[in-house]
C-alpha cells in the first residue's frame, strides 16, 4: 500500500474510530442509565429485596451507572473536543480511578452473585447458610474497597494533555500503561469470568444433583415463592455471564496484545488499527454494563415481570398526583 492510501485510510478509520464513540457511545450511555436505574428500582421490590442474589445485582447496577458516567462520558465528549478531563490533571485523576474502579466493581459483584448462586443451590445446609443479605452486604464493601485500592496508583500515573495516546486523559508512562492494562485485563476482566463460569458450572450440578433442596422459612414471602424467585435469579445470571463473557474478552485481548507490542515500531495505518481496536473492544464493556436489565426482563420470569410492573404502576400514579 503506498504511502498516501495509507494515510487516507488511517484518516478514515480515525474518523470511524470518533464517530463510535460520539454517536454508538451515546446510545449505549442513555439506555445503559435508563435500563440500570430501572434495575435499581425493580430490585428494591419487596419479592427481590430481601434476596442477598438481588442485592449484589442491584449494588451492580449503581455501579455500571458510575463507570459509565465516569468512563463512556468522556469518550462521547472528546468526539466533540469538550472533555474537560482531556485538559484537566485533577479531574482526569479522578476520572480514571472511578472510571476503572467502578467497573471492577460491576464485574466482581456478578461474580459475587454467582458463588451466592451456588451456596444457595447446595444441598449442603452449612453452605446455604451463608446466602445471606448480610454476607452480601459485607461483600460489597469489600469489593469497593478493594477495587479503590486497586486502581489508586492512577492518582500517580494518569495525567491530562497527553499526546500519542488513546485519549488525552491516559497513562502518562510505559511501565504505568503496562501496570494498569494488567490489572484491568486480568483481575478486573479475566479473573471475575473464570468465577462466574466455575461456579456457574458448580450451580447447575447442584441443581442437577439434587431433585429438592430445604428451603430456609422466609418472613417475608413462603418458601414456594423463594423457591421461584431462587429460579429466576439464576437464570438470569446465567444470562448474564454469557454474555459478561462474550462481549468483556476482546478488551484484555487487545490490551495485552497493545502491551506486548508497544515497543514496536508501527507505522501509522497499524496505529489506527489499534486505536479503532482498543475503542471498539472498550466500548463492548459498557455495552456488557447496559444490558442487565434488558437481559432480566427477557430472562426473570414473571418475578422480575411483576415487579417491573409495580414500578410503572407507582410511576404513573406519581405522573398522575403530579
Amino acid at each position: 500500500m503506498s504511502l498516501s492510501l495509507e494515510v487516507n485510510y488511517s484518516t478514515w478509520l480515525d474518523d470511524v474510530t470518533v464517530q463510535l464513540n460520539r454517536y454508538l457511545g451515546l446510545f449505549i450511555f442513555v439506555f445503559g442509565i435508563i435500563g440500570n436505574i430501572f434495575n435499581i428500582f425493580v430490585l428494591s421490590e419487596k419479592t427481590l429485596r430481601f434476596n442477598p442474589c438481588s442485592r449484589l445485582f442491584r449494588c451492580s447496577s449503581v455501579a455500571s451507572i458510575l463507570a459509565s458516567s465516569f468512563g463512556l462520558t468522556t469518550r462521547i465528549l472528546s468526539s466533540w473536543n469538550i472533555d474537560l478531563s482531556g485538559t484537566n490533571s485533577y479531574l482526569c485523576k479522578f476520572r480514571g480511578l472511578m472510571a476503572f474502579s467502578s467497573s471492577t466493581v460491576t464485574f466482581w459483584l456478578v461474580a459475587s452473585a454467582t458463588i451466592d448462586r451456588w451456596l444457595a443451590s447446595s444441598i449442603l445446609p452449612s453452605r446455604r447458610r451463608h446466602s445471606t443479605i448480610q454476607n452480601a452486604q459485607r461483600t460489597t464493601f469489600a469489593i469497593v474497597c478493594l477495587s479503590t485500592a486497586l486502581y489508586f496508583h492512577l492518582i500517580f500515573c494518569y495525567d491530562a494533555n497527553l499526546v500519542g495516546t488513546p485519549m488525552k486523559c491516559y497513562s502518562k508512562s510505559p511501565e504505568c500503561r503496562f501496570l494498569t492494562d494488567l490489572s484491568f485485563g486480568l483481575i478486573t476482566i479475566l479473573c471475575p469470568l473464570v468465577i462466574m463460569i466455575i461456579f456457574g458450572l458448580m450451580t447447575i450440578s447442584n441443581i442437577r444433583q439434587a431433585h429438592y433442596r430445604a428451603v430456609r422459612q422466609s418472613v417475608y414471602f413462603p418458601a414456594k415463592q423463594r423457591k421461584q424467585v431462587d429460579r429466576q435469579l439464576l437464570t438470569m445470571l446465567l444470562l448474564q455471564v454469557t454474555l459478561l463473557l462474550i462481549l468483556s474478552l476482546p478488551l484484555p485481548i487487545q490490551r495485552f496484545y497493545s502491551t506486548f507490542t508497544s515497543s514496536d515500531s508501527k507505522s501509522i495505518q497499524q496505529k489506527s488499527v489499534d486505536n479503532f481496536l482498543y475503542n471498539s473492544s472498550l466500548l463492548l464493556i459498557y455495552v456488557a454494563n447496559s444490558v442487565p436489565f434488558y437481559i432480566y426482563t427477557i430472562s426473570g420470569g414473571s418475578t422480575f415481570r411483576k415487579a417491573l410492573k409495580n414500578v410503572f404502576k407507582r410511576c404513573r400514579q406519581v405522573i398522575i398526583w403530579c
